[in-house]
Protein backbone atom coordinates (compact mmCIF):
# COMPACT_ATOMS: atom_id res chain seq x y z
CA UNK A 1 0.00 0.00 0.00
CA UNK A 2 1.42 3.69 -0.91
CA UNK A 3 1.28 6.26 1.53
CA UNK A 4 -1.45 8.20 -0.52
CA UNK A 5 -3.60 4.86 -0.58
CA UNK A 6 -3.02 4.95 3.35
CA UNK A 7 -4.36 8.43 3.50
CA UNK A 8 -6.89 7.69 1.09
CA UNK A 9 -8.70 5.08 3.22
CA UNK A 10 -7.92 7.04 6.76
CA UNK A 11 -9.77 10.37 5.21
CA UNK A 12 -12.95 8.05 4.65
CA UNK A 13 -12.85 7.49 8.86
CA UNK A 14 -12.46 11.14 9.06
CA UNK A 15 -15.53 12.71 8.46
CA UNK A 16 -18.41 12.69 11.85
CA UNK A 17 -21.35 11.70 10.08
CA UNK A 18 -19.53 8.98 8.09
CA UNK A 19 -18.13 7.85 11.57
CA UNK A 20 -21.56 7.59 12.72
CA UNK A 21 -22.55 5.33 9.86
CA UNK A 22 -19.67 3.19 10.53
CA UNK A 23 -20.36 2.76 14.14
CA UNK A 24 -24.24 1.86 13.69
CA UNK A 25 -23.66 -0.72 11.09
CA UNK A 26 -20.88 -2.65 13.74
CA UNK A 27 -24.53 -4.47 14.41
CA UNK A 28 -23.98 -6.14 11.62
CA UNK A 29 -26.74 -5.37 10.27
CA UNK A 30 -28.40 -4.22 6.44
CA UNK A 31 -29.50 -0.58 6.56
CA UNK A 32 -30.96 1.97 4.12
CA UNK A 33 -28.87 5.21 3.37
CA UNK A 34 -32.42 6.82 4.71
CA UNK A 35 -32.14 5.14 7.93
CA UNK A 36 -28.77 5.64 8.14
CA UNK A 37 -29.71 9.53 7.79
CA UNK A 38 -31.87 9.85 10.56
CA UNK A 39 -29.29 7.89 12.91
CA UNK A 40 -26.72 10.58 11.94
CA UNK A 41 -29.41 13.24 11.99
CA UNK A 42 -28.21 14.40 8.23
CA UNK A 43 -30.03 15.05 5.09
CA UNK A 44 -30.54 12.25 3.05
CA UNK A 45 -28.51 13.87 0.11
CA UNK A 46 -25.86 14.10 1.98
CA UNK A 47 -26.37 11.17 3.90
CA UNK A 48 -26.07 9.53 -0.24
CA UNK A 49 -23.04 11.72 -0.54
CA UNK A 50 -21.56 9.99 1.91
CA UNK A 51 -22.05 6.56 1.39
CA UNK A 52 -20.99 6.87 -2.18
CA UNK A 53 -17.53 7.31 -0.96
CA UNK A 54 -17.58 4.45 1.69
CA UNK A 55 -18.91 2.02 -1.27
CA UNK A 56 -16.23 3.77 -3.63
CA UNK A 57 -13.38 2.98 -0.83
CA UNK A 58 -14.45 -0.30 -0.34
CA UNK A 59 -15.38 -0.02 3.57
CA UNK A 60 -19.29 -0.42 2.13
CA UNK A 61 -20.82 -3.20 0.21
CA UNK A 62 -24.11 -2.42 -1.49
CA UNK A 63 -27.47 -3.92 -2.65
CA UNK A 64 -30.65 -2.56 -4.16
CA UNK A 65 -33.94 -3.87 -3.56
CA UNK A 66 -36.74 -2.09 -5.14
CA UNK A 67 -36.23 1.16 -4.49
CA UNK A 68 -34.23 0.47 -1.60
CA UNK A 69 -30.70 0.99 -0.97
CA UNK A 70 -29.25 -0.93 1.63
CA UNK A 71 -25.74 -0.65 2.73
CA UNK A 72 -23.66 -2.56 5.52
CA UNK A 73 -19.69 -3.18 6.36
CA UNK A 74 -17.65 -4.84 3.56
CA UNK A 75 -16.38 -7.53 5.78
CA UNK A 76 -15.40 -8.33 9.19
CA UNK A 77 -11.90 -6.93 8.78
CA UNK A 78 -13.65 -3.06 8.50
CA UNK A 79 -15.62 -3.87 11.84
CA UNK A 80 -12.57 -5.48 13.42
CA UNK A 81 -11.13 -1.65 12.20
CA UNK A 82 -13.42 0.66 13.13
CA UNK A 83 -14.27 -0.71 17.15
CA UNK A 84 -10.17 -0.95 16.96
CA UNK A 85 -10.20 2.83 16.01
CA UNK A 86 -13.08 3.50 18.47
CA UNK A 87 -11.44 1.92 20.81
CA UNK A 88 -8.01 3.69 20.61
CA UNK A 89 -9.61 6.95 20.85
CA UNK A 90 -9.99 8.98 23.40
CA UNK A 91 -13.02 9.58 25.13
CA UNK A 92 -14.36 12.81 26.04
CA UNK A 93 -15.01 14.79 28.93
CA UNK A 94 -18.84 12.69 30.00
CA UNK A 95 -21.33 15.65 29.53
CA UNK A 96 -24.98 15.83 31.02
CA UNK A 97 -26.98 13.33 30.18
CA UNK A 98 -29.38 14.54 27.77
CA UNK A 99 -32.42 12.01 29.39
CA UNK A 100 -32.40 8.76 31.50
CA UNK A 101 -33.14 6.52 28.66
CA UNK A 102 -29.82 7.92 26.79
CA UNK A 103 -27.94 7.30 29.62
CA UNK A 104 -29.50 3.57 30.33
CA UNK A 105 -29.10 3.01 26.76
CA UNK A 106 -25.18 3.39 27.29
CA UNK A 107 -24.97 1.20 29.81
CA UNK A 108 -26.69 -1.54 28.57
CA UNK A 109 -24.28 -0.96 25.17
CA UNK A 110 -20.90 -1.13 27.78
CA UNK A 111 -22.91 -4.31 29.94
CA UNK A 112 -22.98 -6.37 26.52
CA UNK A 113 -23.43 -6.16 22.70
CA UNK A 114 -22.72 -7.01 19.76
CA UNK A 115 -19.81 -5.72 17.54
CA UNK A 116 -19.96 -6.82 14.13
CA UNK A 117 -20.75 -10.44 14.71
CA UNK A 118 -19.35 -11.27 18.05
CA UNK A 119 -20.17 -10.20 21.64
CA UNK A 120 -18.17 -7.14 23.52
CA UNK A 121 -18.64 -5.02 26.13
CA UNK A 122 -18.17 -6.59 29.47
CA UNK A 123 -20.00 -9.72 28.87
CA UNK A 124 -17.05 -10.06 25.60
CA UNK A 125 -14.63 -9.48 28.29
CA UNK A 126 -16.00 -12.13 30.84
CA UNK A 127 -16.58 -14.43 28.08
CA UNK A 128 -12.78 -14.24 26.90
CA UNK A 129 -10.87 -14.13 29.96
CA UNK A 130 -12.83 -17.34 31.58
CA UNK A 131 -12.25 -19.08 28.19
CA UNK A 132 -8.41 -18.28 29.01
CA UNK A 133 -8.35 -18.88 32.75
CA UNK A 134 -9.80 -22.53 31.68
CA UNK A 135 -7.05 -23.29 29.24
CA UNK A 136 -9.32 -22.73 25.81
CA UNK A 137 -7.92 -19.96 24.50
CA UNK A 138 -4.17 -18.10 24.05
CA UNK A 139 -3.62 -14.96 24.83
CA UNK A 140 0.09 -14.61 25.33
CA UNK A 141 1.32 -15.32 21.91
CA UNK A 142 -1.54 -13.54 19.81
CA UNK A 143 -5.41 -15.00 19.78
CA UNK A 144 -5.67 -18.91 19.53
CA UNK A 145 -7.84 -21.53 20.62
CA UNK A 146 -6.32 -24.62 22.13
CA UNK A 147 -6.98 -28.13 21.53
CA UNK A 148 -8.89 -28.22 24.36
CA UNK A 149 -10.86 -24.90 23.34
CA UNK A 150 -11.41 -26.59 19.81
CA UNK A 151 -13.02 -29.67 21.57
CA UNK A 152 -14.99 -26.87 23.77
CA UNK A 153 -16.37 -25.89 20.88
CA UNK A 154 -17.25 -29.27 19.71
CA UNK A 155 -19.14 -30.24 22.86
CA UNK A 156 -21.21 -27.02 22.63
CA UNK A 157 -22.22 -28.66 19.18
CA UNK A 158 -21.10 -24.79 17.63
CA UNK A 159 -19.02 -25.86 14.05
CA UNK A 160 -16.02 -23.69 13.84
CA UNK A 161 -16.74 -22.60 9.54
CA UNK A 162 -13.69 -22.01 8.23
CA UNK A 163 -14.25 -19.17 5.10
CA UNK A 164 -11.58 -17.54 3.18
CA UNK A 165 -8.64 -15.87 5.26
CA UNK A 166 -10.29 -14.79 8.23
CA UNK A 167 -8.32 -16.33 11.31
CA UNK A 168 -10.34 -18.84 13.97
CA UNK A 169 -9.63 -16.72 16.69
CA UNK A 170 -8.36 -13.21 17.17
CA UNK A 171 -8.67 -10.48 19.73
CA UNK A 172 -10.43 -7.13 18.98
CA UNK A 173 -10.17 -4.77 21.14
CA UNK A 174 -13.12 -3.37 23.02
CA UNK A 175 -13.88 0.66 23.04
CA UNK A 176 -15.74 0.57 25.87
CA UNK A 177 -13.50 -1.82 28.61
CA UNK A 178 -9.87 -1.54 26.65
CA UNK A 179 -8.79 -4.75 26.58
CA UNK A 180 -9.71 -7.52 23.87
CA UNK A 181 -12.47 -9.79 23.47
CA UNK A 182 -12.50 -12.68 21.46
CA UNK A 183 -13.47 -12.20 17.53
CA UNK A 184 -12.82 -13.98 14.17
CA UNK A 185 -14.96 -17.12 13.63
CA UNK A 186 -15.36 -18.68 17.27
CA UNK A 187 -16.22 -15.27 18.44
CA UNK A 188 -19.12 -14.95 15.53
CA UNK A 189 -19.51 -18.61 16.15
CA UNK A 190 -20.31 -18.21 19.71
CA UNK A 191 -22.73 -15.15 19.53
CA UNK A 192 -24.41 -16.77 17.00
CA UNK A 193 -24.85 -19.69 19.79
CA UNK A 194 -25.69 -17.64 22.51
CA UNK A 195 -28.49 -15.72 20.22
CA UNK A 196 -30.09 -19.13 18.90
CA UNK A 197 -29.63 -20.95 22.16
CA UNK A 198 -31.66 -17.68 24.31
CA UNK A 199 -28.42 -17.28 25.74
CA UNK A 200 -28.74 -13.81 24.77
CA UNK A 201 -31.18 -11.42 23.80
CA UNK A 202 -31.23 -7.93 21.67
CA UNK A 203 -32.47 -4.91 23.18
CA UNK A 204 -33.76 -1.96 22.17
CA UNK A 205 -32.49 -0.80 18.26
CA UNK A 206 -29.17 -0.71 19.03
CA UNK A 207 -26.42 -3.23 19.63
CA UNK A 208 -27.06 -3.81 23.26
CA UNK A 209 -27.60 -7.45 24.74
CA UNK A 210 -28.79 -9.04 27.70
CA UNK A 211 -27.57 -12.03 29.10
CA UNK A 212 -31.33 -14.61 30.27
CA UNK A 213 -31.76 -16.15 33.02
CA UNK A 214 -30.89 -19.37 30.90
CA UNK A 215 -27.77 -17.62 29.62
CA UNK A 216 -26.45 -16.84 33.29
CA UNK A 217 -26.79 -20.79 33.83
CA UNK A 218 -25.39 -21.78 30.52
CA UNK A 219 -22.58 -19.44 30.90
CA UNK A 220 -21.51 -20.93 34.63
CA UNK A 221 -22.05 -24.47 34.04
CA UNK A 222 -19.58 -24.26 31.01
CA UNK A 223 -17.05 -21.91 31.82
CA UNK A 224 -17.35 -20.55 35.52
CA UNK A 225 -19.01 -16.89 34.89
CA UNK A 226 -20.96 -15.82 38.24
CA UNK A 227 -23.99 -14.44 37.40
CA UNK A 228 -23.06 -10.92 39.02
CA UNK A 229 -20.61 -10.47 36.34
CA UNK A 230 -22.88 -10.05 33.68
CA UNK A 231 -24.67 -7.83 35.26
Amino acid sequence: MAASDLAALAALFADESRAAFLLALLDGRAWTAGELARHAGVAPSTASEHLGKLVAGGVLTEERQGRHRYVRLADPGVAHLVEDLAARSEPRVAAPAGSLRAASAGRAMARGRTCYDHLAGRLGIAITEAMTTRGLLRQDTGFALTDRGMGWFEELGVPLVRKGRRPVARGCLDWTERRPHLAGIAGAALCGHALDAGWCVRIGSERAVKVTAEGESALYETLGIAPAALR
